[in-house]
């Protein structure tokens, strides 16, 4: 087993960071789902974070 020192690794992690706004409409949210997420986060938040927090409606029903 070799330990591998984080700052060796060359690798850089790149994480998406949206604007809520931009966010609900590229997704085509309601102006109250917008405003909840913008009270959650504030304006700008991760696209992971985003995409765990809509309220979707069942596609069955």
């Amino acid at each position: 087993m070799e330990r591998v020192e984080p700052a060796k690794t060359g690798v850089e992690i790149s994480i998406k960071v949206w604007s809520v706004t931009e966010f609900s409409k590229r997704h085509n949210l309601k102006a109250d789902e917008e405003r909840r997420l913008l009270q959650l986060f504030g304006p700008f938040a991760t696209a992971a974070e985003l995409h765990h927090n809509i309220e979707r409606k069942p596609r069955w029903r």
